[in-house]
């Protein structure tokens, strides 16, 4: 049943997106890195923002809620989780997305050829 939930809760995150969110989901769709990259994928009992299966790597945006006790304690441990299943995570901000796209890429494309 928590399995269901969390794919019910996945498909409404594909629904309503941040704005970053959809600055780096087209960026990452034309890339010609030839990695294909899963958009709000669910990973056992958590929901990531961006995920490439074939490099095992994790994209997580943050806005300001992120940057709470609570929420960064939750992100501490899930990001230890994932890389307890050999899933590498890298975090940005949101607005690291959208003032700076290009070098937000140039950190992806660098970690991309260090797991290929």
């Amino acid at each position: 049943m928590a399995q269901f939930k969390t794919i019910i809760k996945a498909r409404y995150l594909r629904k309503e997106n941040t704005d970053a969110e959809q600055i780096l989901w087209r960026a990452l769709r034309n890339n010609n890195q030839k990695i294909k990259w899963r958009r709000q994928h669910p990973i056992d009992m958590f929901i990531v923002d961006f995920y490439a299966p074939s490099i095992k790597l994790v994209i997580e945006l943050g806005g300001a809620t992120h940057n709470t006790k609570d929420n960064k304690e939750y992100d501490n441990a899930r990001t230890e989780y994932l890389e307890s299943k050999y899933i590498s995570v890298i975090r940005f901000w949101n607005s690291e997305v959208e003032k700076n796209l290009p070098e937000v890429l140039n950190k992806i494309k660098e970690i991309i050829k260090r797991l290929s």
